[in-house]
């Protein structure tokens, strides 16, 4: 396996995870968002938002990390 292939193999193994935890949430989310609206609408709100958020945020932080690590190679 070329150097290029276990780049490419980790990308992807890296991706999977992230997808699967983001799946993981957003299966478990309506019934926290339910929850916490009991408490705060508003709360409940921003929770859902952030979780949405969350998985931009993510990739985005990776494409980060990953771009100056490609700098520096």
């Amino acid at each position: 396996m070329a150097g290029g292939d276990k780049e490419t193999r980790s990308s992807a193994i890296a991706a999977f995870v992230i997808l699967l935890g983001i799946a993981l949430a957003l299966l478990i989310m309506p019934k926290v968002v339910l929850w916490v609206g009991g408490y705060s609408p508003v709360l409940a709100a921003a929770l859902g938002t952030l979780v949405i958020l969350s998985f931009f945020l993510i990739f985005w932080l990776r494409a980060r990390y990953q771009r100056h690590r490609g700098d520096q190679d």
